[in-house]
Order: structure tokens, then sequence, then C-alpha cells
């Protein structure tokens, strides 16, 4: 049973399924005669563990060999020493040149009369030419049954099924849209910097088996109303093939299901709500964290251990700066845009809002605190919505409604001038004035609270959040602690939470990579490396979907990697005054303000190290090695809710 680059192996018994090392014999459980597995058998009935052709019956009858169409040579050897007993307590079904399935019976083994003998009768497959064909081999000890998958045997070199074949993305894109129920089933579709995130007219469509098992596609997930697909980091390449081939997809917000509609409505309201949070910040995330490293590496070109390559008040710093600042400066632009596409609204008349309340006279107005009026003993001020994200997410939810009301009581035509213009009036002052200031507080008032909170749990704290983190990657959850750190940035210059986060990154790629350096398996091997380049990078999805889960014990070491690290950053009250996490982030640990403090850069190098060397140790040791079984994909969350 070939696929791809794997053959699966079948238990050619009923019994116990153990490890190679561990049968008796030092041929074998050396590795000897290639790789393989043992089973202590409960009865007597051999089955061929492959289909193939039989090329080998040995005259004492004791061992059958069986080579495949992919080229393996399985041998299967009956009992530990029994060829001393002359082919008496073996039947053998089959003969040279026959084809047999897999499954189907080859012979019979008299367990009694091997035990009579005081021989082993455990049964050894092993593929004997382990080293021209096979690059890996995962099998599942225990109990089982015969003709039932037992191992999974990786080729070097074969020839791959349309599932494993590296598609284009216009390819992969209309695989993708096939798979989860065509163009009619889909209402909307956002990505992040690793997922396509669907919103699905019926998740029950989607088949998850066969997105996820096709070569590019790391995961799929059912998670805050979202159909997410895990691609990794040719998700936006991928995104905007899959968008041409959705000409007339609607941009409007998803129904809720029936499904849906039994939940509690509390939790319902609390999972919409992230849901059009993280959606309305996706896209956005990517020029942030683009702007970080800009402004990061700004910093550093100014230190004056390097000389001071710029000055802060030459044209090219202040140029580059203004390329840096206008991702920031501008954000309820961009958020509005954003919030506005997820809701299925205008997203002109959201920008344009966003634009009234970062124009720079308004914002001059903010900083100084003038007074727009008095009402009841009350100073209702200008304030800086520069870097805010709150108060325009709730101005584009208010325009989305104020948009469909005006749409069904003014006439078509007078739609076009007076839509945006009462929406961008009512909306704007609105902001500016009561919504603005309440939401602005609150946000800002968080950030500082976890700021503090970060800083006053110190070491306990790092270690916690260090540990955990990744956890809530898992499950798509960290989306919603992406608006808290970049509203800690825009509000106080900093984030203590990030400086932990970025240890997690580096700990998940060092444990990957110790993955990769060790295994023999080429499909590892390949895999380790790239999921450990993009983890360094900031980005850990390939690493946890692709190995660090499917093998639990290298998620778990690098998790104690990550606490260790957030111990550091914790002990030493580090912080990041960028968004960019990973070893790429590095610039995001120098201060703008203070180019000369360089505290939060040395602890970002402790940590680092400190995060790496644990987390490889660990995986090296304990968390992996090439005998272990893959395990199934992290299984999946239920569906809490949608837009």
């Amino acid at each position: 049973m070939a696929k791809n680059k794997e053959t699966i192996l079948l238990a050619p018994a009923n019994g116990k399924v153990i490890a190679l090392s561990k049968i008796n014999d030092p041929v074998f459980s050396k590795g000897t005669m290639g790789q393989g597995f043992g089973i202590m058998p409960t009865n007597g009935e051999v089955v061929a563990p492959v289909a193939g052709e039989i090329v080998t019956i040995a005259k004492t009858k004791h061992a059958i060999g069986i080579k495949t169409s992919t080229g393996l040579e399985v041998l299967i050897h009956m009992g530990i020493d029994t060829v001393e007993l002359n082919g008496e307590p073996f039947t053998i079904n089959v003969q040279n040149g026959d084809t047999v399935k897999a499954g189907q019976v080859i012979a019979n083994m008299d367990l009694d009369a091997i035990k009579t003998a005081k021989l082993d009768p455990t049964i050894i497959t092993v593929i004997t030419n382990t080293n021209d064909k096979l690059a890996g081999l995962d099998i599942t000890e225990g109990e089982i049954s015969a003709g039932t998958q037992v191992a999974t045997a990786y080729l070097k070199n074969a020839p791959t099924t349309a599932s494993q074949q590296k598609l284009s993305y216009d390819e992969l894109a209309a695989f993708i849209i096939k798979n989860v129920g065509g163009p009619q089933n889909i209402n909307n579709v956002i990505h992040c910097i690793t997922r396509l995130r669907f919103y699905l007219k019926d998740e029950a469509q989607a088949n998850d088996d066969i997105l996820k098992n096709q070569r590019g596609i790391l995961d799929v997930m059912h998670a805050s109303g979202q159909y997410q697909v895990v691609i990794g980091d040719g998700v936006a390449n991928l995104y905007d093939a899959l968008i041409k081939q959705l000409p007339e997809l609607d941009d409007s917000a998803t129904t809720t299901n029936s499904q849906n509609d039994s939940k509690n409505p509390f939790s319902r309201a609390i999972n919409n709500l992230i849901g059009f949070i993280t959606g309305s910040m996706s896209p956005v995330i990517g020029v942030i964290a683009a702007s970080g490293i800009i402004k990061g590496i700004l910093a550093l070109l100014t230190l004056p251990q390097l000389g001071s390559i710029l000055n802060v008040n030459s044209v090219p710093y202040i140029t580059i700066s203004a390329m840096a600042d206008s991702a920031f400066y501008f954000l309820p632009i961009w958020v509005g845009f954003s919030a506005a596409k997820r809701l299925g609204s205008d997203p002109i008349i959201a920008a344009v809002i966003g634009g009234v309340i970062t124009m720079p006279q308004l914002i001059t107005w903010g900083k100084a605190g003038k007074v727009m009026f008095r009402f009841a003993g009350l100073n209702f001020q200008f304030l800086n919505y520069t870097y805010s994200i709150f108060p325009m997410i709730l101005a584009a939810w208010l325009a989305y409604k104020l948009e469909k009301w005006l749409k069904k009581v003014l006439p078509t035509y007078l739609q076009m001038i007076f839509v945006p213009l009462i929406s961008v009036l009512i909306v704007s002052t609105i902001t500016l004035v009561i919504t603005g200031p309440i939401i602005q507080g609150i946000a800002n008032g968080i950030a500082v609270f976890i700021n503090w909170l970060v800083s006053v749990s110190g070491w306990l704290g790092g270690f916690i959040i260090g540990g955990f983190y990744q956890v809530l990657v898992i499950f798509g959850f960290h989306w919603g602690v992406v608006p808290l750190v970049a509203q800690q940035i825009a509000s106080t210059g900093q984030s203590a939470i990030n400086a932990i986060i970025c240890s997690t990154m580096i700990a998940q790629g060092a444990a990957v990579l110790a993955v990769a350096i060790k295994s023999k398996k080429a499909d590892i091997k390949e895999l380790g490396f790239a999921a450990m380049i993009s983890a360094f990078c900031g980005v850990t999805e390939p690493a946890i979907y692709g190995v660090n889960l499917r093998y639990k014990k290298v998620f778990i070491s690098g998790s104690i990697g990550a606490a260790f690290g957030g111990l550091i950053t914790g002990l030493m009250h580090g912080t990041m005054f960028g968004f960019t996490g990973g070893l790429i982030g590095f610039s995001s640990f120098f201060n703008p303000k203070n180019p000369g403090d360089l505290s939060s850069f040395y602890t970002f190098l402790i940590a680092s190290a400190v995060s790496i060397v644990v987390a490889f140790i660990i995986t090296w040791f304990w968390g992996y090695d090439d005998k272990m079984v893959m395990g199934k994909k992290v299984a999946k969350a239920k569906r809490p809710g949608t837009i």
C-alpha cells in the first residue's frame, strides 16, 4: 500500500508490536539487517505486511521475502533461531514468484512447538535494503491485530502521487477552493502571516483530511469562527492566487449557522469580538513588523558605540524614519480600511474617518490638550490617535451599521453622495467626542497595566508566559494578544510581554533545528531546516504544525527552552521597542529614544542563547529520535463562533 514517498506496512500477526531495539537478537536489534519492528504473536497465522512479489522462501521455512512495487525488500522472519527447527513448526502458503496482497495469509507457525523448543517466537519484519531505499521508518508500538497498519516507510527518491506533488500557487488555490466546498461555500477569506482564514457557510463541507495531506498545506483548524488553512511563509502569494479565482467573492460578514446559534450568547459574543479584532488586524501586521525592523535598524545606526553612523537630524535619517513611522502614525487609516473590508462595508469611508482622527492639526491639538468644548462642567479635549487601534475598530463598526441603515432609508440616487457624507460626519464626531476618549483611555490603561504586571512578576511571570505562550499559537488564539502588544508599543513605546514572546519563537526554532540535524529522514530534514528559518524569523507555525507537535516531546522541549528564555527576560526586565520577534527582530531591542541604553539588547542576546541551548539539548537527548512515531496533527478546536 504505497502512497507518494511512503509505503504502509501492516502487522503480520496478532500480538504486541515492539521496537527493533527490544528484540533479543543483536543482528536484528542493532539494525544490521535493516530497519523494522518485531511482533510478539498471540496466534500462528502470518499475513503479508506489504503487497508485492515473493522473492525468497527459506529452505527451513522460517523466513519469507517480499519485494514491493516501489523496490522495498521486506523480510518476514518468524521466530529467533528457529532455523534450528528445520521447518517443522511452519506451513508456507505461497511460492517464489507469487504476487501477494497486503494482509494476505502467507504462512502459519506452531507457537507451542517453538516455545517447547525453548525458542522465542517473535516475528521480525525488516527492510533489508534500508540503506538504498529507506529515508526513515515510523512504527506504532503496542497491541495490534494482523493486517492493521503498524509502520510507515519513507522512501528515497520515490515517485510522488498527486497529493504530494508541489503545486503552483494557482493550482494550490484551486485545490483549496474545491476542498473547502467550492466558491459557493465561501463567504469571505482573509489571511495572516501563515494562515488562510476562511469564513464558510458550512464547515462540514470542507475536506479536512484531503487538505492537510496535500503538500504545501501544514494543517487545517477550526477556531474563532474561521476555517483556517495553515500554509506557512507563502500565504500572501497563495492568497493573491486565491482571490483571482474568486472574482465574485462576497466580502460581507459570515452568517451564523444553526450549530453556533445554540451556543451561550455571551460566549458567542466574545468569540465574535475576538474574530472581528483579529480579522481587522491580520492584514496590517506585516507592515507594522517591517516598520518596526526599520526603526530598530535606525536606532542601531545612531549608537555612539558604532560611531553614530547616522545623525538623528540628518536628511537620510529623517526620511527613512518617516518611512517607518508612517505605518504607525496612520495606523487608524489602515485598521479602518481592513475592518471595513472584513465587515463588508465601504472601506474608503472607514479610511477617511481614520484620516480625520489622524489629521496633523487635530493631532497637534491633541498633544497640547486643546479643549473642543465644555459641557456640564466637563472639558472635552482632542486626543492623539496616531498609533491607536481600538477606537478605529469601533468606528468602522459604527460606520458599517450606519451605512446599512442609510441604504435602507435613502433613495438610490442619493446614496452615492449622502451615505459617505453622513457617515463621515456622524461617526467622526462620535469617535472624537465620545467613544475615542473612552476606548483610548481604557486601551492605554490596559497596556500600561500589562507592562507593569510583567515587570513586577519578574522571572516568574517570564517563566510562565514563555512556557505556555506557544500553546496559544496552536489554536490561533495568539492573535488575540497581537492588538494588545501593538497597543502597548503605541501608547508606551515598548512591550515587555513581546520580549518574552520573542524567546518562545526562538526556542521552537531551536527545537526543530535539533530534529533536522539529528534525523536521518530526508523529509524531516528538509521540513525541519525550513521551519527553523521561519521560526527564527518570527513565524513558528511551520515548526509547530510540521514537526514539533507531530512529535509532542519536541514541542515540550521547545516550550521548556522558551520558559527559561522568558525567565531571563523577566529577571533582567528586558523589553522590546518594536513588533518583530525571533532572531530577525534583534533591532527591536535597541531603544530609539535612548540609543546608548543597550540593557534590553543584552537581555535579548542572553535570553536567546539560553532558549536555543536549552531547547536544542533537551530535544537532542530526550525530545526526538528517528524511532519515534510521528503522531497525528493536533486535535482541532471546536468551532467557537462566527462573526
